[in-house]
């Protein structure tokens, strides 16, 4: 990734970061925090730091690596664990049927959208989504990708937005049956060489890329095609699977129907479940479905905008948390807004436990604490075993973002959850940083794109997709 920043100090700000050790907060209004090589080397008092003004007491000094924080948080860069980037070219969409139910939905909606993109539209619809991730404060994505009539080369063109955003993401093009063999058997492929290309990338030291193996969901594949891709990531020592389960009753009804199993026992039986893939949704899914998910430490990715929105229900989040399952939260690609998605989460699990005082500090920690376990898992950039994303220590990503926000109240470890639901989580993002590298700063990008002509560019492929409905 080029043009990240050697050094970057950063002053004045409150910094805050909740972490999977508590929710530690440094209010004192004297930590700084320096940045070297992609990663944060110091947090430490300002009198540590009170003779260098950007002069070249720092090694690897260049021009305006000091920020003043002043007034704002300073916080870890956010993680979105679910997402579709190629939903971009649906905002807007006024052609579709209505749909009863989520079947209808995926024929009506998504499964004439995916099919129209070329690889054009991909990196396009890419692009423009990270943009907004930038925007929001979000520094890491996980994205599921289908294009049916673009399948090779698609995770390719994803990487490239990538790294034209500078963000990090974790890619996968998910395997189905609902286009025929050949494009299941593309599929497979487009994985498998994107996981192995990671790999390469990884070993020179490229901390931007991961690749999962993405699968649709149980009700789209067949026993043959899911077994064929779990032995195909298997001789290639994949990192996992990344797949929806459960999102709505019937993806479950149809696995009992058709495979006399439930969803999360017939991925355990086909090699799906570990601690280094991800169920998205788990709405329908029961105790004993709990039980193994929970054995297998398996991750579950939270999506309630989605869930609402395509009116499938509400997963229990409290009860998987309560199990010790790893919930995160992803936003489905409702929004690049995590805070917004995370107050949606707070929301709908207490409406649906019908309880004022339930689902909150498992709502916050999906996004605050899991998500960052579950980035752990693939980007230990082979450097330290400690290193990570989402949190604010030394030797982690320098992956930061600085939020407008002066706290009415005290504001203090007691009270720093509360701060960040109801004040920070509708604050403006300032700035956003990722491996030291400076995307957005004043509200302002600093990726050196031309915002106009990718949104007119998009605009014109846009056009191409929707006359397909």
């Amino acid at each position: 990734m080029s043009g990240t920043q050697s050094s970057l100090l950063i002053r004045n700000g409150r910094v805050v970061t909740p972490g999977a050790n508590g929710h530690i907060l440094e209010d004192r209004g004297n930590l700084e925090i320096l940045v070297q090589d992609g990663k944060i080397s110091r947090i430490a008092p300002a009198s540590v730091f009170s003779g260098y003004h950007g002069d070249g007491d720092i090694p690897g000094n260049i021009p305006g690596n000091i920020i003043d924080a002043r007034g704002k948080l300073v916080m870890p860069g956010l993680i979105n664990a679910h997402t579709h980037f190629y939903s971009t070219f649906a905002r807007g969409l006024y052609k579709v049927n209505p749909s009863k139910n989520f079947n209808e939905v995926l024929k009506n909606l998504w499964w004439k959208l995916d099919k129209a993109l070329t690889l054009e539209g991909v990196y396009y619809s890419a692009l423009i989504a990270m943009i907004d991730c930038i925007k929001k404060g979000t520094t890491t994505v996980f994205d599921h990708h289908s294009s049916p009539g673009a399948i090779r080369g698609s995770l390719t063109r994803i990487a490239d937005a990538v790294g034209e955003a500078g963000l990090r993401a974790c890619l996968c093009y998910e395997v189905s049956d609902r286009d025929g063999p050949k494009a299941a058997g593309q599929s497979i492929d487009e994985n498998h060489d994107f996981i192995m290309e990671c790999r390469r990338r990884a070993a020179s030291g490229d901390g931007y890329l991961r690749g999962l193996f993405g699968l649709h969901a149980s009700f789209t594949i067949s026993d043959a095609t899911l077994l064929k891709a779990v032995d195909v990531a298997a001789k290639a020592g994949a990192a996992g699977f990344h797949v929806h389960a459960a999102e709505a009753a019937t993806d479950q009804e149809h696995s009992l129907k058709h495979f006399g199993v439930s969803i999360v026992e017939r991925f355990r039986r086909a090699g799906v479940l570990g601690p280094q893939s991800m169920l998205a949704h788990c709405v329908h899914i029961d105790e004993t479905q709990m039980n193994i998910i929970a054995e297998t430490g398996t991750n579950v990715v939270h999506n309630p905008q989605s869930n609402m929105n395509n009116a499938v229900g509400v997963a229990d989040v409290v009860g998987m948390a309560k199990k010790g399952i790893c919930v995160g939260l992803g936003t489905d690609a409702m929004t690049a807004n995590m805070f917004e998605e995370m107050r949606s989460a707070v929301w709908l699990q207490k409406l649906n436990r019908k309880n004022s005082s339930d689902g909150f500090i498992e709502s916050l920690n999906a996004l605050l604490v899991n998500n960052s376990k579950i980035a752990k898992k693939y980007w230990d950039l082979g450097v330290e075993s400690d290193f990570d994303l989402g949190v604010l220590k030394e030797g982690a990503a320098a992956d930061m973002i600085l939020v407008d926000y002066e706290p009415p109240t005290p504001f203090d470890s007691a009270s720093l959850l509360g701060h960040i639901c109801f004040g920070v989580a509708e604050s403006a993002i300032d700035t956003t940083i990722v491996g030291g590298r400076v995307l957005m700063r004043d509200k302002k990008l600093e990726i050196g794109i031309d915002e106009e002509r990718i949104a007119a560019r998009s605009r014109e492929l846009a056009k191409e997709v929707w006359k397909a409905f």
